[in-house]
């Protein structure tokens, strides 16, 4: 960590913001890798929808992840790059075996859900310490994941209106 950064945050917000960013990143990696691997392994009447979906779903994700990671670097501090260590900062668990469709689907409603959660808590961080470059970011990932999980969410709901 370099304390010789002067960019109008703090030296605390900005290790404050970085730790936030490192949970998104981590969470950001594990949602990645969740719906790759059911990309992978979808089967059953919706496999061409479902495949197409998640592959557009995790390619936005690992696209984002350079974004959050240089963002950390920015603010003076190293990214998390490890899975012991994403696996430790994150909210999202692996899933070990290949649930069926429906069960995918759910999990990552539930995924992009917590990683909402998780953005949003980075964003308050970022806003309260006046980081507009962040607070942009986590903003636009927020808007990103609330749409990844309405999309995910249409295919559980069972055509009645609430």
């Amino acid at each position: 960590m370099s304390s010789n950064i002067n960019i109008g945050i703090s030296t605390e917000d900005r290790a404050n913001i970085a730790n936030a960013l490192s949970r998104v990143l981590a969470d950001s990696y594990m949602l990645y890798l969740k719906t790759h691997n059911f990309h992978w392994n979808v089967t059953g009447p919706m496999f061409q929808t479902l495949h197409i979906m998640f592959m557009e779903q995790y390619t936005e994700l690992w696209n984002a992840l350079d974004n959050i990671a240089e963002r950390i670097r920015a603010l003076g501090h190293f990214a998390p790059g490890t899975y012991a260590r994403f696996v430790e900062l994150s909210s999202i668990k692996e899933e070990a075996g290949v649930p069926n469709a429906q069960e995918m689907i759910r999990q990552l409603v539930d995924g992009q859900e917590a990683l909402i959660r998780t953005v949003r808590e980075a964003f308050k961080i970022a806003d309260e310490a006046n980081d507009q470059p962040s607070a942009g970011m986590l903003s636009d990932r927020m808007e990103i994941h609330e749409k990844n999980a309405w999309m995910l969410r249409s295919f559980l709901e069972n055509g009645q209106s609430a």
